[in-house]
């Protein structure tokens, strides 16, 4: 969801009731468009982020601390000047705009009571931290606007702060709003998501097709096909929106896609399933949350990218190998026919006519006649060596081919496998131990620093404990998976793994028992399909069996088994609920 109008409410809410009557104790600009406030109250001592950045602004109490540089910038200078301090009296925002004020009261050098705002506008590229007197006249701002950059405001000191007009937007929280609301949607020719948010402050596109959700319209319809009555159950859904916006009746939550925050939401959700939310108390905690994952995966995306390329590479050579051997493979399938032929002419040759081009001959083997054909200008014995030589050379591709193909298909395999352990990494530890693994298998050079001793990594299997109290582990790669499985696994273990797709294997531990509930064997498969290949389909074919019947073949790569008569169920990919250590 995007940093919109009905976010900053409930940000605001939460900020104003934590906030009010507490005083700034420290100013630090640890970045040029960034701010971070000490605040203490009576409950404690917070801190309040304020960023301006072009390309994620932000505002939220946070637990870091984020050191300033030596010299402090002359904006935080111009602050701690002023309201260092002071009290905070209000947190407000006008309308549903993206922006918020923080009124602040303070002494002035002769003692006088003075009040000043400071203005956080979080517009994208236009987000802004702005510093005013009590008048609405600039102070300062951090990042300045000149005429010659913005035609619509500038933003110096000395000059008047306003807020630009809105694209002739309405106001979602005025007494107002839903006056005209049928004509003011039917009049745009487009989707009536679209309507929505083009014609109100404060709206997404994501919160517009949850509205939609909720009044059970089809977001795509063109506004102008809806009729009376979805008119009015969509306008009633719209006035329940901003009820809960003006009681402050806020529920924060985290929406995850295939383990992957993908949205957030601080009203309620019905656009997506209860099981994939993660709810919070205070919507601070949750944008930390949201955005300190968000960092992660991006990080260890980047930081992979050197892995992923040389896996990727190999792949795709490694693909065209095989099927330039499979189409070598289709060849070698002539070989029989040429061995009859050679028989068939062997046997009745003796009869043919030198020179012919063919003859006919009763197959022994099918009881059918068949036409071998002969090349005239040689005896026709010699056609039966030259059909041999034909057979022998293909026997001989194809049981070489049949031993390369088997490789080269292993690897393909194995190379897919440590893909999927890519997408699975979430922290540093779990590149390094792949890396290490690349480098065993000669997929990476080790290189002259492999003389120097290098530093031992510490990674464990994830660690989930079902809700029958048993301990189940899970590979984050192959070398874990085979030390899962071959070391710390005893026989009567249960062991689990995606069918016919690169996985993690999946390990419970049984303690001795004979029999384990139900919903562990589920909770274990839906483990087993999460951290798979096949994650992204909602569903995926587990295959289950006791770890004593998982063999490893001579050679095999790291996380290649073997098992038979094993027994086998459809899982969901979803792990909410299953408790992680």
């Amino acid at each position: 969801m995007a940093f919109d109008g009905i976010t900053i409410a409930c940000l605001t809410k939460e900020l104003n009731d934590t906030l009010t009557g507490g005083r700034i104790n420290k100013i630090a600009q640890p970045e040029a468009d960034e701010l971070l406030l000490t605040v203490k109250t009576f409950q404690g001592q917070y801190r309040l982020l304020l960023s301006a950045n072009a390309s994620l602004p932000l505002v939220y109490l946070t637990d870091l601390n984020k050191p300033g540089p030596v010299t402090a910038p002359n904006f935080c200078m111009l602050l701690r000047k002023h309201i260092l301090n002071g009290r905070i009296v209000s947190v407000t925002q006008p309308g549903l705009e993206r922006i918020i004020h923080f009124r602040i009261e303070h002494l002035d050098e002769l003692g006088d009571l003075c009040f000043k705002t400071l203005v956080i506008e979080l517009m994208g590229k236009h987000s802004n931290l702005i510093f005013l007197k009590d008048d609405d006249t600039i102070i300062d701002s951090i990042k300045h606007i000149s005429g010659a950059v913005s035609s619509v405001r500038e933003v110096l000191p000395g000059r008047e702060y306003f807020i630009p007009m809105t694209q002739e937007k309405k106001n979602p929280l005025a007494a107002d709003a839903c006056e005209n609301f049928d004509q003011l949607l039917m009049t745009k020719p487009m989707p009536v998501y679209k309507a929505l948010y083009q014609s109100y402050t404060g709206l997404s596109p994501i919160m517009a097709q949850e509205l939609c959700h909720e009044a059970g319209i089809d977001a795509d319809l063109p506004a102008s096909a809806l009729s009376t009555n979805q008119l009015r159950i969509l306008r009633d859904r719209f006035q329940e929106m901003t009820a809960r916006i003006q009681q402050g009746h806020f529920s924060p939550a985290i929406i995850y896609q295939g383990g992957i925050p993908a949205e957030y939401f601080v009203l309620p959700c019905s656009l997506f399933p209860k099981e994939t939310q993660k709810s919070y108390d205070s919507i601070s905690a949750m944008l930390a949350d949201y955005y300190a994952e968000k960092n992660t995966i991006t990080r260890i995306r980047q930081r992979s990218a050197d892995l992923r390329k040389i896996v990727q590479t190999a792949l795709e050579r490694n693909v065209k190998k095989y099927d330039l051997q499979m189409a070598q493979m289709k060849d070698t399938e002539k070989r029989d026919k040429y061995r009859i032929y050679g028989e068939m002419i062997t046997t009745y040759g003796y009869s043919v006519p030198d020179r012919s081009k063919s003859f006919q001959a009763l197959n022994y083997y099918t009881n059918e006649e068949i036409t071998v054909p002969l090349k005239p200008d040689i005896p026709v014995m010699d056609n039966a060596k030259r059909y041999f030589e034909k057979y022998a050379k293909l026997k001989r591709t194809y049981e070489a081919l049949t031993e390369q193909t088997a490789q080269v298909k292993e690897e393909i395999e194995y190379l897919q496998s440590v893909s999927t352990a890519l997408d699975l990494a979430r922290s540093e530890a779990d590149l390094l131990e792949i890396r290490e693994e690349l480098k065993q298998t000669g997929h990476i050079r080790k290189g002259s620093s492999q003389s120097k001793k290098q530093p031992k990594i510490v990674n464990k299997p994830y660690h989930y404990v079902s809700s029958d109290g048993y301990d189940i582990y899970v590979g984050k790669n192959n070398l874990q998976n085979d030390k899962l499985t071959f070391e710390e696994a005893q026989g009567n273990d249960w062991w689990f793994h995606a069918k016919s797709c690169p996985g993690s294997h999946v390990l419970v531990k049984t303690n001795g028992e004979t029999f384990l509930p139900d919903a562990t064997f589920e909770e274990a498969a839906r483990l087993a399909a999460y951290y798979s290949k096949n994650r992204e389909q909602g569903k995926a074919e587990v295959d289950y069996i006791q770890k004593k019947h998982v063999k490893k073949p001579n050679g095999a790569k790291p996380g290649f088994v073997v098992y038979y008569t094993n027994y086998s169920m459809v899982a969901k990919t979803d792990i909410s609920g299953i408790r992680e250590v």
